[in-house]
């Protein structure tokens, strides 16, 4: 697997779903959709399915998927990391944990009136996701995920 490889969870994974968009994995997740549609979106997409659903996978048989077994999110993705073989991230925070879109650059100007108080000045890189306008910045809550990430995966993530 790459660093371009793409997913689609199924709808018992919503958790890893946006910890791979944290990593910057186009993730396609939506728990509305039923398993018939989902396996043929991951197909006609090129995406490798997670499902935790032995059943969906011994019906529907998906050309590329995989099955998680472990329970909390943040060892499901180190049970992914492990089995696919993925690459560590280059950077953290390139899509939209909520619509998966790519995220763009705001110029320091235009983001500054846009960031809470107590952020401005101090945010260096500020993002936007296009499709829903939330923005993104190295706050403490990427520290937390970063030493989170460390915990499963030591020395994955670049710093």
């Amino acid at each position: 697997m790459t660093a371009d490889t793409r997913f689609a969870a199924d709808a018992m994974l919503g958790r890893l779903a946006r910890w791979l968009r944290v990593l910057g994995y186009d993730t396609w997740y939506d728990i509305a959709v039923a398993d018939p549609v989902l396996v043929e979106l991951a197909q006609a997409e090129a995406r490798v399915l997670l499902t935790r659903d032995r059943h969906l996978l011994q019906e529907l048989r998906p050309v590329r998927a995989h099955e998680v077994r472990q329970d909390d999110p943040l060892q499901q993705l180190r049970e992914l990391v492990l089995a696919l073989e993925l690459p560590g991230p280059r950077m953290l925070f390139t899509r939209c944990l909520l619509d998966n879109a790519a995220l763009v650059p705001v110029p320091p100007e235009e983001a500054e009136p846009l960031l809470p108080e107590g952020v401005r000045g101090l945010a260096a890189t500020v993002r936007r996701c296009p499709a829903c306008e939330r923005l993104y910045w190295d706050g403490s809550h990427v520290r937390r995920m970063r030493a989170a990430l460390d915990r499963v995966l030591p020395g994955w993530v670049q710093a």
